[in-house]
């Protein structure tokens, strides 16, 4: 009976995230943005500013950098776009390259070609229409986003009060330190995630940069924001350079040196970025970063993708802190128990 409740119990509540994913998506981002302004109207309120204006800068400090960010992205974006016809001339020169040499060397003639590219495109519409969903959910966010994140700063100390109401047959002491540790822990985490991205987008767009490659800021930063996904991401963030160099370049020599720059920035961010930045301050191994990934990515699309490395990091936090959850934060883990070697074994 227990167990078929718990059951039950998960797939309610995976309807609920996915049939309320209009509002639980900018609440989410709201809590995280309010995570990460919370030291600076902490100190902001040291410094005798009142509470609500103190808020309400913290939070227009960070929109205009967020808006900076994309509009600088957009004017790439739209630089990109002037461009867009001799790219589509260049790409059906190299198409036709394409099918004439599968076609001798495959025996595969230009309209089995064509069949397979027409089931291809099909198969990419509902996912080019989750991205412009998304898109429009991103523009709805940005009038959303300071509302929420201001709501969250202001109660505060009532989440806060909330907390230790749910938990008060526990030693109020205990939960104080518990929340003290989860919110520094958080907060680390977050500003790790950020530093993170903001190394490999200046190491990409330097090497882009290098290389000649056009648009490499625009490139540089995509790939930043793609490597916030595990494995999947790393793949997507060379392909989008090397297509550009593709249709910009002659030759394939700029794509090659495109892939071993990218392997060498990956190979830093793996063993020297992520272990001293992100996971000195939480553990995930690649497992559970995958299957997050992808149920995150069906809950909630691509927002659900960004957002689930931070949650479940939050997570494990969370269950490191409280003696009955650790399991499931070592499951999280990538620590291998030491206890048990025998049975393990």
């Amino acid at each position: 009976m227990k167990s078929t409740i718990i059951m039950f119990g998960m797939v309610l509540l995976v309807f609920i995230l996915w049939s309320l994913r209009d509002i639980l998506v900018p609440l989410s981002f709201a809590l995280l943005l309010s995570i990460l302004l919370n030291p600076l109207t902490g100190v902001l309120e040291k410094w005798k500013v009142p509470r609500i204006l103190a808020i309400a800068v913290s939070i227009l400090l960070a929109m205009t950098i967020l808006l900076g960010v994309t509009y600088f992205l957009f004017l790439e974006i739209g630089s990109f776009s002037s461009q867009l016809p001799a790219f589509k001339e260049k790409f059906g020169m190299l198409l036709s390259n394409l099918q004439h040499y599968v076609r001798s060397d495959f025996g595969i003639n230009t309209k089995k070609q064509n069949e397979y590219l027409n089931e291809a495109v099909t198969g990419l519409k509902p996912v080019l229409a989750s991205a412009m969903g998304t898109m429009m959910g991103v523009l709805a966010m940005f009038f959303l986003l300071p509302v929420y994140t201001f709501l969250f700063l202001f109660y505060k100390k009532l989440i806060l009060a909330f907390l230790y109401q749910v938990f008060e047959n526990t030693e109020e002491k205990e939960i104080s330190v518990v929340l003290t540790q989860t919110k520094g822990a958080i907060q680390s985490y977050m500003y790790g995630l950020l530093l993170e991205a903001l190394i490999v987008a200046t190491l990409n767009t330097v090497a882009l940069l290098i290389l000649g490659v056009q648009y490499a800021v625009l490139l540089g930063v995509l790939g930043a924001l793609l490597n916030v996904l595990p494995f999947i991401g790393g793949i997507l963030a060379v392909l989008f350079p090397i297509l550009i160099a593709t249709l910009t370049k002659d030759g394939f020599q700029t794509q090659l040196w495109i892939m071993i720059s990218y392997i060498i920035i990956q190979f830093v961010d793996n063993h020297f970025l992520v272990p001293y930045i992100v996971a000195s301050k939480v553990k995930i191994n690649a497992l559970i970063s995958i299957v997050v990934v992808l149920l995150g990515g069906a809950l909630w699309g691509i927002s659900g993708m960004f957002l689930s490395i931070p949650f479940i990091g939050v997570l494990k936090i969370i269950f490191d802190r409280l003696p009955e959850l650790k399991p499931w934060g070592m499951l999280i883990g990538m620590e291998v128990p030491t206890k048990r070697r025998k049975i393990l074994k």
